[in-house]
């Protein structure tokens, strides 16, 4: 009898599933981020570097310690955000190579209501009193983390409070390209 060189298999083999890792974050996949790098901090604390859809002003980074209350979405004081993945990535590596947090659990994804509360949170600390503010959805990259919400939903919830309190917040068509273009109004002056 000459030796196959092929086997017949007789039982199916156990599919095998890997145990997710939360505690450093590997299997996290929160709606509305996408994550690009991770880092690991001195005592176990996973510094993401992360993003959202890109928008009409292009792509623009974030870094969040999911150990402390570290997070940034600029270079230096007087930047407004990080638009390459390589200046965030530096960014979260140094905080990394200091950073002594231990690892938390991982931020729950809230219900519809909490995550209003943080939309309309983040929309007051925009607000100023001498001039009106345009909503840029790159203005909630802090906040994606915790809204764990897609781009549309924010879109959504941003006409929803435009049509609820126009006092505070007005939608109109975009003047060049697609898109609903927000502005939040000045606070009136007393």
């Amino acid at each position: 009898m000459a030796p196959t060189l092929f086997r017949t298999r007789t039982a199916p083999e156990p599919e095998y599933t890997p145990e997710p890792w939360p505690e450093i974050g590997e299997t996290w996949k929160p709606e509305g981020v996408i994550v690009t790098q991770r880092f690991l901090g001195l005592a176990g604390a996973v510094v993401l570097v992360y993003t959202a859809d890109a928008g009409v002003n292009g792509t623009h980074y974030a870094v969040a310690c999911l150990g402390c209350t570290f997070h940034t979405r600029s270079r230096k004081a007087g930047d407004r955000f990080i638009s390459s993945e390589t200046d965030a990535g530096e960014i979260a590596n140094r905080h990394a190579a200091q950073c002594r947090a231990l690892p938390r659990d991982l931020p729950t994804r809230p219900n519809d209501d909490a995550a209003r509360e943080i939309v309309r949170r983040r929309l007051n600390s925009e607000r100023r009193s001498d001039y009106d503010v345009t909503v840029y959805l790159t203005d909630f990259h802090l906040d994606r983390l915790a809204l764990q919400r897609s781009t549309a939903w924010i879109e959504e919830e941003l006409q929803r409070l435009a049509d609820e309190q126009p006092e505070i917040l007005t939608a109109k068509p975009r003047t060049y390209g697609t898109g609903t273009e927000f502005t939040i109004l000045r606070l009136p002056k007393i």
